[in-house]
């Protein structure tokens, strides 16, 4: 169930945004950060809010648990600092340390919610960044009503209920590399093929196919899809090289899958 903190977020916003305009210091920022802890997203500032928990000879600024059991870090900056992804290098440390898969980065102002992996070396994720002054969620702008969701899945009740997980996972599910992942399947690949030839009487080469959706893509979204690839399964034997399910460029899908008799919407069958 969703949290309305639409209320006191707005009890509290003219201060926030009045310690940005005195460019107030980070040890007063996160001053104000555990009030806003407390008092807008339900923690216990004597239990559940920790300031300057050491990890190997380190500080994090702010200790957030639920139960004993440490749920994020937050890195806190001084209240006119404008963040930059690279101001969490501090807090990757600390949640590689301390096995903690988010860091949240603020100035009071900004808040940046960030899902870290540690499989292959560290890397994160930004899940949302909200931006108080502007009143909006991923630069876009939006009602208070909106930004108070957003804000609320750090509540108490909502991490405490997985809710952040559940909104990272849609997150990811339909980010440009999910989408793009789907989009370049040999399926989906072989559908558009066949709804064009049955459209427009042409059948394309599929590597053609590949580049010209690749092309529809702006460039960062091509940087954040990479190089098209789909998997191999009718036409492994073409190619002794290979091998089923392996991954390869999309060129390998040839031209001579579908024979002109097959019919228009139906998929040919493997020799």
């Amino acid at each position: 169930m969703k949290v309305n903190i639409t209320h006191q977020l707005k009890k509290y916003l003219p201060h926030l945004l009045k310690a940005q305009e005195d460019n107030l210091n980070e040890a007063d920022t996160v001053q104000h950060m555990v009030k806003v802890f407390e008092d807008v997203l339900g923690y216990d500032a004597l239990s559940e809010i920790t300031r300057e928990m050491e990890i190997k000879s380190k500080y994090v600024d702010l200790t957030i648990k639920i139960d004993g059991a440490i749920k994020f870090f937050v890195e806190g900056k001084s209240a006119a600092t404008v963040l930059r992804d690279r101001h969490i290098e501090q807090g990757e440390r600390y949640a590689a340390e301390g096995n903690v898969q988010w860091v949240l980065l603020t100035n009071g102002v900004t808040w940046n919610l960030y899902h870290l992996t540690f499989d292959e070396g560290i890397e994160y994720e930004r899940v949302f960044s909200v931006d108080l002054k502007a009143m909006s969620v991923d630069s876009k702008v939006v009602p208070i009503e909106r930004v108070a969701e957003i804000l609320g899945l750090l509540h108490r009740n909502s991490v405490k209920a997985g809710l952040h997980e559940d909104y990272w996972k849609q997150h990811a599910a339909l980010s440009a590399e999910s989408i793009g992942k789907a989009i370049f399947a040999e399926d989906v690949v072989l559908f558009i093929r066949r709804e064009i030839r049955r459209r427009e009487g042409l059948l394309i080469d599929a590597e053609e196919l590949v580049g010209a959706i690749h092309s529809l893509f702006t460039p960062e979204v091509q940087q954040q899809i990479g190089p098209p690839k789909i998997r191999l399964k009718r036409a492994a034997k073409h190619n002794n090289k290979v091998q089923p399910g392996d991954v390869a460029p999309a060129t390998v899908v040839p031209s001579d899958t579908e024979p002109p008799s097959a019919q228009p919407g139906i998929a040919p069958q493997a020799q």
